[in-house]
């Protein structure tokens, strides 16, 4: 099937693909004024099923009221979209793009009542974000020249197009210096995110990740892996990241919807650990696709059932 699914609910109906068309006159393709959310559905022993879909949901409606977007439909709504694209395309497992956005209508900043605010769910099937090997053996990354937003300047907790501007540099830079990622500092100089990831590191079998303060989007796939990590009986620090405990880290993996539980083997040429992925990151990665494939119990309430 490729990238294209066969529909996409648009602005309250299931529509064909190449029908989900937006003008070019949209605030959003001008401005940036998006939010959207990424959630996988899995395809389970029981069927496909969606990871932390109220979460996800609840994320995107907070993204929205920093932004004054004012929803045309209820979450219930929406979420009720989600699972019917998701059974209409006949996916067993897929990635899927709910985005509510300003559409065309003027171009004053302040859009509130001029340009319409759109709705619309993407699904398609998509494989592993960052490739099939990088979850065993781990991906080398860099840290990047360009930080995240400085606090008071964009928010952070929201999840908005307009702030991918500054995640398609990072992953630029990364690529062109031969990284399959690189890793953002905040203005203050610690460690923040990848450009699409949060990030842990262990060490001394103490797991750390940078908080909320840290200019990082407040991933969901990061809270899972909190849970278990503590479930499992490990230590998890929310603290402020010198760049250099990357360097002297046992292990690092990043998380994210797209990326799932990715290791990191190296930072700007230096090898993490044994240079490969270490034991409590193998760990955390069983319980958490134990769980998203069916094979371990569902014994945190996170996946809603398509069917």
């Amino acid at each position: 099937m490729g990238f294209k699914s066969e529909k996409i609910w648009f602005n309250g109906e299931l529509v064909p693909w190449d029908e989900a068309q937006v003008h070019v006159a949209a605030h959003a393709l001008h401005y940036g004024s998006s939010v959207f959310e990424g959630i996988r559905c899995y395809n389970t022993k029981g069927g496909p099923a969606i990871l932390c879909l109220d979460e996800h949901l609840k994320r995107l409606y907070d993204s929205c009221k920093i932004y004054r977007l004012d929803v045309p439909y209820s979450l219930a709504a929406l979420r009720e979209a989600i699972l019917a694209t998701v059974k209409t395309n006949g996916h067993r497992s897929c990635y899927i793009r709910p985005i509510v956005f300003r559409g065309a209508g003027g171009f004053a900043l302040d859009a509130r009542g001029k340009c319409p605010v759109e709705v619309a769910v993407i699904t398609v099937e998509w494989g592993t974000y960052l490739g099939e090997e990088a979850l065993e053996q781990g991906v080398d990354v860099g840290v990047s020249t360009w930080a995240r937003m400085a606090p008071n300047t964009y928010p952070a907790l929201a999840k908005a197009g307009g702030h991918y501007t500054n995640s398609q540099l990072i992953a630029m830079e990364a690529q062109d210096r031969g990284f399959t990622e690189g890793i953002a500092l905040d203005v203050f100089g610690y460690v923040s995110e990848g450009s699409g990831e949060n990030l842990f590191l262990v060490r001394d079998g103490v797991l750390s990740t940078p908080p909320l303060g840290a200019s990082i989007l407040g991933g969901i796939t990061r809270a899972c892996v909190i849970r278990i990590a503590r479930d499992l009986g490990y230590e998890v620090r929310e603290e402020l990241i010198p760049r250099e405990a990357l360097y002297t880290a046992d292990e690092a993996f990043f998380t994210g919807t797209a990326a799932e539980i990715t290791p990191i083997r190296s930072v700007d040429g230096i090898t993490i650990g044994t240079g490969k992925r270490g034991p409590i990151t193998k760990r955390i990665q069983e319980e958490f696709f134990g769980i998203t494939s069916g094979k371990l119990p569902d014994r945190y309430g996170w996946l809603t059932p398509v069917n």
